[in-house]
């Protein structure tokens, strides 16, 4: 497993990380989650992404239980806040109320003093950019957080951000947590060149899109069964990509892949992580096997023929359209 810095900071990360989105407490029995954590741990993985929100709080609770007994020093616990956890009007949202009673909630179920990374989930236009902001800071002088990121930002609210942290002289937020794969590459065009500037990484999710990536999903044919797209909490974020063209395109890459003697899962994790600004990219995992197949892209360097490849091949398909990037939920 190699290791990249998150931003400018001098936290070190697992250049792949595991999250538990999805899976921990509602796709897999807990006996499996706890096997594909035991798998990371033992093929290097030491970075753990998990949001209060995932599974109605389940998934920290489950990672919680499956990292107990680790050297806390040796690992990096992140968590985000935002999406309710509750039925509550304040229990919602980046206000201090809700921030403040989310970060104690997640680090009891982690069981936890702290967290290394601590993640607005969403962009909140609801509350005021400096309170948020300024609650983050305080837990990091409080120590429950040790750094600060946010995940779905756009360029501008990142800018935003890292505006008012330097006038105020709060922390800055050292990543942004966004989509990102071959067939999704929507913030290379601002996202990137902003954070490359200001030194903020990505730390990306959805590398292999959401499992279209690996192949296994044939044009003109019915889902395999048990897979992500058949299932009632992915089969959302993955609807979209299941479209002949783009089923086609993604099976023109098994040729490349076989040359590099890669899995498909592997040629598209070694993709994202060519990117310099990706400090990691997210896998997850319902089998362990699954783990240890995707850390397998750790260190793979692609050259610029096979990229050119990639391209030659996905570009008429690839999303690159800022507009297209996930917007903040309204709030009622």
């Amino acid at each position: 497993m190699e290791f990249r810095h998150l931003g400018r900071s001098g936290l070190l990360v697992s250049e792949i990380s595991y999250g538990n989105w999805i899976t921990h407490g509602s796709q897999v029995e807990e006996d499996a989650a706890k096997a594909c954590v035991q798998a990371a741990l033992e093929e290097g993985i030491t970075t753990f992404d998990t949001a209060d929100v995932y599974a109605g709080t389940k998934a920290e609770e489950v990672l919680g239980r499956a990292l107990k007994g680790q050297r806390r020093e040796g690992l990096e616990i992140f968590t985000k806040v935002y999406w309710p956890t509750g039925p509550g009007k304040n229990d919602r949202g980046l206000s201090r109320k809700h921030i403040t009673e989310s970060i104690n909630g997640s680090l009891r179920r982690l069981q936890t003093d702290y967290v290394d990374l601590y993640q607005a989930h969403r962009f909140d236009r609801f509350t005021p950019l400096e309170e948020t902001l300024k609650t983050f800071d305080d837990l990091v002088r409080q120590g429950k957080v040790l750094y600060v990121g946010v995940s779905e930002w756009n360029a501008e609210q990142i800018a935003a951000a890292l505006k008012i942290a330097d006038e105020m002289g709060f922390d800055r937020i050292v990543s942004n947590q966004p989509q990102y794969s071959m067939l999704w590459r929507v913030i290379e065009s601002e996202v990137v060149p902003l954070s490359e500037k200001e030194g903020v990484s990505q730390i990306v999710w959805s590398p292999i899109a959401q499992g279209v990536l690996t192949g296994k999903y044939l044009p003109g044919q019915a889902p395999p069964e048990g897979s992500r797209a058949t299932s009632e909490a992915g089969g959302g974020f993955i609807n979209r990509m299941l479209t002949d063209e783009v089923l086609t395109r993604v099976q023109e890459l098994k040729p490349i892949a076989a040359d590099l003697g890669l899995t498909m899962a592997q040629l598209a994790v070694a993709w994202v992580l060519q990117n310099p600004n990706v400090a990691s990219a997210i896998v997850g995992a319902t089998r362990p096997e699954q783990v240890r197949d995707n850390v397998k892209a750790s260190g793979v360097k692609l050259d610029s023929e096979v990229l050119k490849k990639i391209d030659a091949i996905l570009d008429p398909i690839v999303e690159r359209d800022p507009a297209k990037t996930v917007s903040p939920a309204t709030r009622p």
